[in-house]
């Protein structure tokens, strides 16, 4: 993965001495390459206000909406005790195996929050080639994914629980896992679930021609 970086200056300086600044080659983009565990997803900020029918707003996000962080162009902000930065993520491989983790969870100096945001996501046939380098798009032939596993957190951040549902890949069933409990669910319930974690599977060439046939 490719991380591009900038520095910012301080917010309350004056415009003319921020110009002067970002002449500077301290303030300008440098990019580094970075290998990956896995993927950390950020969740827009959920609201704060009730309804009026005196309920909290539970919102939905597409899931491609937050893998815009990984296209080489959406810039982030990242704060520091003393500095500001603008970073910018591109993926340059795609491996067999990728794991999502979207960020639920923020720890202040006092308590830790939940963002209860829904993610919606397909089940099947995630392609991530836009996320791709134009050099990297020529030779990676496999950019499709599948789902195979997705953890949920249910509840509040101290007080809350974990299930998992995981796909038998020899049926093509989907199970949820909770304790010693195993039940099979539909796919269509897991994309209502408040996911955490999840792990995709990249589709090799004979499975992708036999999605096509």
């Amino acid at each position: 993965m490719r991380i591009f970086t900038k520095k910012l200056p301080h917010p309350d300086l004056p415009a003319e001495e921020k110009a002067q600044l970002l002449q500077n080659a301290e303030y300008q983009e440098t990019m580094v390459e970075s290998t990956f565990m896995y993927l950390t997803l950020d969740l827009p900020t959920a609201p704060l206000y009730k309804d009026e029918k005196e309920q909290l707003i539970i919102p939905q996000v597409p899931l491609f909406s937050i893998l815009a962080k990984f296209n080489g162009a959406t810039e982030k902000e990242y704060k520091t005790y003393k500095e500001n930065f603008l970073k910018r993520f591109q993926l340059t491989k795609l491996p067999p195996y990728l794991i999502f983790c979207i960020k639920r969870f923020t720890k202040n100096n006092f308590f830790v929050e939940k963002n209860p945001t829904i993610v919606n996501f397909p089940i099947t046939n995630v392609d991530l080639r836009e996320y791709l380098s134009e050099e990297v798009q020529a030779v990676h032939t496999n950019t499709t994914y599948d789902l195979i596993a997705n953890i949920v957190h249910d509840g509040k951040p101290s007080e809350g629980s974990y299930r998992i549902h995981v796909l038998h890949h020899g049926t093509g069933k989907w199970y949820e896992l909770q304790d010693l409990q195993v039940t099979d669910i539909l796919p269509q319930m897991i994309t209502l679930s408040e996911a955490y974690i999840q792990i995709w599977k990249r589709r090799e060439e004979d499975e992708t021609n036999q999605q096509g046939a």
